[in-house]
């Protein structure tokens, strides 16, 4: 038995000295020193032997064992840095050639109106504020002067949940919200930028998804000149100094009276193209003076608050400003529409 350990011992040994890889060396400790191997053997067969002999024996494998796997663990780093050093010899870097372009990310068009809008706001004193997607048929519709029974609801086709919960048709909500937060007392002065939802059919100008911005000002002696003003800023910041505004009778539950916005024709100058239709005028958004029953509603007394509201699509908005003709460019994640936008700085 300890004829056959020494045997084994050399032999394995030399497999050791002659293994060019690491696979192969593993192979050898598998062989040699795994459960199956020919010292586990030798093991095995131990109980054969005198009380006397067996701690030699026992003694004597474990020399061998731990020999073969000192040498294999010897012959392990050798392989490795080996390895090491025929890779790096491979892989040089030239650290002369010049570096890989980074290609850094840009504002989404629609972001880099809402930020347009929100500094210019902010800097006439407003506040952004937020509020939840889904919503209730309560601040969606009926704190905003629109019971069930009205028609105009049907004006606002809506993706309902539960027959209380429904994703927001308008930003108006939040709206309603602040309003309530500040019983009764005024001023407020807001614009809530954020996303609606309403059941349409996509095409080049409508979209089941798209963005507003709302505002809304409400403190004593407001007037339609107030509104008239703040768009007029709004219109000369946005889409130039040339631009001019009107304001068209409309209608709006939750306001009153209500009215369309149009600017003149950038294209045109005003003069009739068919960007404008030959109108010389393009509609961007809707407004009017707060409803009175909105203002009670909330908590504010009619007879000493007023206020105007206002709603900007701000899909329309970047079309316009950016010659887009199709508003499904701006959902469609294509990256050639996107870096275009490089050049737009705002």
């Amino acid at each position: 038995m300890q004829e056959r350990l020494q045997e084994l011992q050399a032999e394995a040994l030399q497999k050791v000295a002659e293994a060019s890889e690491l696979k192969e060396l593993n192979d050898i400790r598998v062989a040699y020193l795994g459960k199956k191997g020919p010292i586990t053997e030798v093991l095995r067969g131990m109980g054969k032997l005198s009380a006397e002999e067996r701690p030699k024996m026992g003694a004597l494998v474990n020399v061998v064992r731990e020999e073969i796997a000192s040498k294999i663990e010897e012959k392990q780093q050798v392989l490795e840095e080996t390895a090491v050093h025929a890779k790096l010899a491979v892989e040089k870097i030239d650290v002369t050639l010049p570096g890989r372009p980074v290609n850094k990310g840009n504002h989404h068009p629609l972001t880099r109106v809402i930020e347009e809008v929100e500094d210019l706001f902010i800097g006439m004193g407003y506040t952004v504020a937020e509020g939840p997607e889904v919503e209730t048929d309560f601040y969606n519709f009926e704190a905003l002067n629109l019971p069930k029974s009205h028609p105009a609801r049907d004006m606002q086709d809506s993706f309902y949940i539960t027959e209380e919960t429904l994703m927001r048709t308008h930003t108006s909500p939040v709206q309603a919200r602040t309003m309530e937060k500040h019983k009764g007392q005024g001023p407020v002065k807001i614009i809530c930028p954020g996303k609606v939802y309403r059941r349409d059919n996509d095409d080049a100008t409508h979209s089941h998804q798209f963005m507003q911005i709302e505002g809304l000002v409400i403190d004593e002696n407001i007037s339609m000149s107030d509104l008239k003003g703040t768009l007029e800023v709004f219109a000369k910041q946005v889409f130039g100094k040339e631009r001019e505004i009107r304001l068209r009778p409309s209608f709006f539950p939750f306001t009153e009276p209500s009215v369309e916005i149009d600017i003149s024709c950038k294209i045109c100058g005003g003069k009739g193209c068919s960007v404008c239709k030959g109108t010389g005028w393009i509609e961007v958004l809707g407004g009017g003076i707060v409803h009175p029953n909105v203002l009670e509603m909330a908590g504010f007394d009619s007879k000493k608050y007023s206020g105007f509201a206002f709603g900007i699509g701000v899909e329309r908005i970047a079309m316009l400003k950016y010659g887009v003709d199709d508003i499904r460019h701006f959902y469609t994640n294509d990256v050639r529409f996107l870096t275009q936008f490089n050049r737009h700085e705002s």
